[in-house]
């Protein structure tokens, strides 16, 4: 581990006790590796990850979302997806190197995979703009969608962004208008689209790529309309309570998958991703793949209608549905049984009390 966060203080020190317990080389020369020392302090290093990453509160979730070290877009499709082709360029103004796109091979498939790369060091995050896209990045997400689609081939997209860019060229050029534009090209596949967020789905940045069939979220990602540091800033006028604005904001996985905004927790190693890179990749590509297979017997016209239903249904009981009727092709909203009743009740509420009175009445006079 190359750095770690506030509350890793205790985990940090006991890590490099082990590092130096491993070392041959003491004050007094060569001397014997205490190997019985090292297994125990190894064990107690385990059980303050898995105490620590149990009870994190949303601010320290965030934390771990932005870590330094958690595997990027790129370091995932190298992992998952073979004979990868990159293509550039959005035909008009430039190439966006935030974003990452091209066609790759996936259980023998053909899928585009489209990532937002934040970068691994300090050149590479400046080359990469922070994960920042500007308009020209959406252009060619949304070009790229639109051929996958003409050849009916799925789309893959890996969310890792604080947001998009907001410099004084990218609005010039169009950035809200790329970002509405880019929401809509996903919405209208007629492929599976499925959206995986590794790390920070911020704001719009984040939506415009996340308009997917399924949207899956690693457990210490996170996934919000602004950061807490933005929604404190607004708020409360003080940066300082970022976390009260995290855990006010209900931007982690378990709670978005509660609210229904999401569709699945791919549960990371004890530590976070960055402690064993290889399994949560293996993890995500069997999670593809399972996902794909799902919408393998689905029409085109069954895909569409399935994420139009998966986004009319957030906050809306069991969402909208087309009709029964073969003449009828619009939808129509389906509620619950709970909910139905609720309705049915507040609409005739009038009948139903003056039943309750007559009822309240007639046991008065039984009893008296």
């Amino acid at each position: 581990m190359k750095n770690y966060l506030e509350f890793e203080k205790e985990i940090k020190s006991l890590e490099e006790e082990v590092e130096n317990l491993k070392n041959p080389f003491g004050s007094e020369g060569i001397s014997q590796v205490d190997t019985n020392k090292i297994k125990i302090t190894q064990e107690e290093i385990n059980q303050k990850l898995i105490e620590t990453y149990k009870n994190l509160n949303s601010w320290q979730k965030t934390l771990v979302a932005r870590h330094e070290d958690r595997p990027k877009a790129n370091y995932y499709i190298k992992k998952i997806f073979t004979q990868f082709t990159l293509l550039s360029g959005d035909r008009y103004f430039g190439d966006d190197k935030s974003v990452i796109a091209g066609f790759g091979l996936i259980d023998n498939k053909s899928v585009l995979v489209i990532g937002q790369e934040k970068g691994e060091d300090l050149n590479t995050r400046i080359e990469r703009n922070f994960g920042m896209m500007r308009p020209e990045g959406y252009r060619k997400c949304i070009r790229l969608m639109k051929l996958a689609d003409r050849f009916q081939i799925p789309v893959i997209t890996f969310v890792d962004t604080p947001g998009a860019y907001p410099g004084i060229g990218a609005e010039q050029r169009g950035q809200a208008s790329a970002i509405a534009n880019s929401i809509e090209s996903s919405m209208a596949l007629t492929v599976p689209n499925i959206s995986i967020i590794i790390g920070e789905g911020g704001s719009g940045g984040a939506i415009a790529l996340a308009s997917s069939n399924k949207v899956i979220m690693l457990e210490n990602s996170i996934y919000s309309v602004i950061s807490p540091e933005g929604c404190a800033s607004i708020l409360w006028r003080d940066p300082s309570k970022s976390l009260e604005a995290a855990e006010a904001m209900k931007m982690t996985s378990k709670d978005l998958l509660s609210l229904g905004v999401i569709d699945e927790i791919i549960s990371e190693p004890v530590g976070g991703a960055h402690r064993n890179p290889e399994v949560i990749a293996d993890d995500i590509k069997h999670s593809i793949i399972k996902n794909l297979r799902f919408f393998e017997n689905l029409s085109k016209e069954e895909v569409y209608d399935h994420r139009k239903t998966k986004f009319l249904k957030i906050g809306r009981g069991q969402g909208f549905s087309k009709s029964s009727y073969n003449n009828d092709t619009g939808l129509s909203y389906k509620g619950s049984f709970i909910q139905k009743c609720k309705s049915h009740i507040i609409k005739n509420k009038i009948i139903y009390l003056g039943i309750g009175l007559v009822f309240i009445t007639g046991l008065v006079s039984i009893i008296y």
